[in-house]
């Protein structure tokens, strides 16, 4: 048999990196862009709407292009930058929240032209590390990332020219605690009279007939992570390809799926982040904060790549990490059992048998890259040092749920444009948890009856409802990333 001519021509391959209650995503496309050697750049003023009010920004932006290319041909502009300059005034807003750092999300609007026709890009998701805020003077803020291709469909001289910039300030304390807001809006528009052109490229052809619109893509996927260092362990996408070669030269025909499992040592890897939230006490109207919790990840346990049915699914494992034990932080709470009876206890989450397990599911042939992730983790709770209505209630030591239980956390998310829940940024995942019978509880006498009413769902998941936000990655392979050491997130309620 001949391998099905939907797959014989090379399929891009789209890799992602998964992870716990943390999903750390890298895509690799199967094809290389173009090689770029014209460097372009165009400074302009831009004005901005502040909180404060409206202010003066320096922008420059920089990208290298083709100097020409044929009539359909596909243009990426590399090297993507956008320099912006703020200055000590747009600064005071931000050290008024007694800010110490500010880092940026960009999307710039770019025109492309060609003739009398044009069309918009959307240069989204353009990141800008965190950088310290100085005493005096200004700073700049280099926003960097992958943007879309453009295509000309008529020969002669195509433009690319920027237009209008949105900024997502993100200020930041000096122990990395987010400011009150946490982050500001500011969208910026070109002051008049400046020429914006950022580079002209000659499309050469035989082209006939009315200019066509130019056709602007979405971005493809970055073959790394676009901050520095990160992404998979250097040559894992060559071993891919080659194992995917081998794979389509076979003579059996794949039909509809054709599933390579990738070799753990390419692609697996180690992670931190931090998580926290809330979980819902049903029975006692009221919720236990968790965390902030220490959680060491293993990316990549299983990694499946299936370049027929477009589709990518990671199995990775993690675990909480609290003072050298499994679980998270003692949590203390104070709720009015039975609706009267103000009760106070520590509640502690222990993680026992094997590492929570998380499934990543990505669908790669839509321009969005839609993605799920389902966390499993199996935990005990355990509850001590109880006082109830101001009086010590000895429980023992040894009080907790008689056996354990299934916390399953689900999130969905896009990556273009970037929406919901997505592993590199971090984002809140929810989910339902059924809470067994206690026992153990008491010392002289059997409080078990007590808690399990107090407590323990009546059968039903929906009882106790737990919402849980994750930090962005620390990964192994990028150590020196503005995500490390991993920082601590505000959880959702």
């Amino acid at each position: 048999m001949t391998v099905d001519a939907r797959i014989s021509a090379r399929r891009p391959l789209h890799l992602a990196v998964g992870g716990v209650l943390v999903v750390a995503t890298a895509f690799i496309p199967g094809a290389e862009s173009m090689a770029a050697d014209q460097n372009s750049e165009v400074a302009l003023a831009y004005e901005c709407e502040f909180p404060s009010g409206a202010a003066g920004v320096g922008v420059t932006v920089s990208a290298s292009l083709p100097p020409s290319v044929e009539t359909g041909e596909a243009v990426r502009p590399e090297n993507v930058s956008v320099a912006v300059k703020l200055t000590q005034a747009a600064l005071e807003q931000f050290t008024g929240l007694e800010a110490t750092s500010l880092s940026a999300v960009a999307q710039l609007t770019v025109q492309h032209r060609s003739g009398d026709q044009s069309a918009d890009a959307a240069w989204a998701n353009l990141d800008a590390p965190p950088v310290p805020i100085p005493a005096e003077g200004g700073l700049a803020l280099t926003a960097a990332g992958e943007v879309p291709t453009a295509t000309f469909g008529s020969p002669g001289k195509a433009t690319l020219s920027p237009a209008g910039l949105a900024l997502s300030l993100t200020p930041r304390k000096a122990d990395n605690s987010p400011t009150s807001p946490p982050s500001l809006q500011v969208v910026c528009e070109l002051a008049p009279d400046q020429d914006s052109t950022l580079a002209t490229v000659l499309v050469e052809g035989s082209g006939s007939g009315p200019t066509p619109e130019p056709q602007v893509s979405t971005p493809a996927p970055a073959t790394t992570d676009p901050r520095p260092g990160g992404g998979l362990p250097s040559g894992t996408r060559k071993k891919i390809e080659a194992l995917t070669d081998r794979m389509l030269a076979g003579e059996d025909d794949p039909g509809d799926s054709c599933p390579i499992v990738i070799p753990p040592e390419w692609v697996m890897t180690t992670a931190d982040t931090y998580v926290a939230g809330y979980a819902n006490a049903a029975k006692m109207d009221g919720a236990v904060a968790l965390g902030p919790a220490h959680m060491k990840v293993t990316l990549n346990k299983v990694y499946i790549n299936d370049s027929c049915a477009s589709t990518v699914d990671v199995t990775s494992e993690a675990e909480f990490e609290y003072k050298g034990r499994r679980q998270l932080p003692p949590a203390k709470s104070t709720f009015l059992t039975y609706g009267f009876m103000p009760t106070t206890a520590t509640v502690e989450l222990e993680q026992v048998g094997g590492p929570a397990v998380v499934q990543t599911h990505t669908v790669t042939n839509t321009p969005e890259y839609p993605e799920s992730t389902t966390v499993t983790a199996k935990l005990s709770m355990r509850i001590h040092d109880v006082k109830v209505n101001g009086v010590p209630l000895d429980v023992g030591d040894n009080c907790r749920t008689a056996e354990p239980f299934e916390q399953v956390l689900k999130a969905w998310g896009q990556s273009y444009p970037r929406a919901g829940y997505l592993v590199a940024y971090g984002g809140t995942l929810s989910g339902y948890a059924h809470i067994p019978p206690f026992k153990g509880c008491g010392v002289d006498e059997n409080l078990d009856a007590v808690f399990t009413a107090a407590i323990s769902s009546a059968g039903r998941d929906a009882d106790n409802y737990t919402k849980m936000t994750q930090a962005a990655l620390c990964v192994a392979t990028n150590p020196d990333g503005p995500d490390c050491p991993p920082k601590v997130p505000t959880p959702e309620r």
